[in-house]
């Protein structure tokens, strides 16, 4: 786990590799073994390979997806407010599942963030999304997730060049 924490960064440029079925089935079944808080499961998934469906997710919001235009997987983290109070912190649970278990299996992965984020200025962008593939109303889309093989592979960050800082021993700032 330690070497995958040390090589796993953000790419936001992908091949056209098609990523192999049965690396899809692991990724499925490793973010389906997300903890959750009291095991309430709030989230549901939606894989997304259909290039067309990709292109018009990477403008889900004004700034920050484009990066999905190559990716040849979008995963689509949709969530049940009324399922459980931590819906949030469970998603984001499960999205970093999904970009580590990526990393084990040799493809990157990109974080798009759309809670809280505008679409344009008459919708937001997890609205446009759930418009976009018909996600029921009353459930949130808080997380896409890009997913290929990259065309650069950037080195992890160094050792030395991690926060140290902000690590404290018993209380803060000790």
């Amino acid at each position: 786990m330690l070497n995958i924490l040390r090589q796993r960064r953000s790419v936001r440029d992908f091949t056209n590799a098609p990523i192999r079925p049965d690396t899809l089935e692991t990724l499925r079944e490793a973010i389906l073994r997300a903890p959750t808080s009291r095991n309430n499961r709030p989230w549901q998934f939606i894989f997304v390979e259909e290039k067309a469906l990709i292109e018009q997710l990477a403008v889900s919001k004004a700034h920050g997806t484009r990066f999905m235009q190559s990716a040849q997987l979008a995963l689509v983290i949709v969530a049940d407010p009324a399922a459980s109070d931590v819906w949030v912190e469970d998603c984001a649970i499960a999205g970093i599942t999904a970009q580590y278990a990526a990393e084990s299996l040799g493809l990157k992965s990109c974080w798009g963030q759309l809670r809280l984020r505008a679409h344009d200025e008459s919708c937001s962008a997890g609205e446009y999304v759930r418009k976009l593939l018909k996600i029921p109303a009353g459930l949130e889309v808080p997380i896409i997730i890009g997913f290929g093989y990259p065309v650069e592979t950037p080195k992890g960050h160094e050792f030395d060049a991690l926060p140290w800082d902000k690590l404290h021993h018993n209380r803060f700032g000790g």
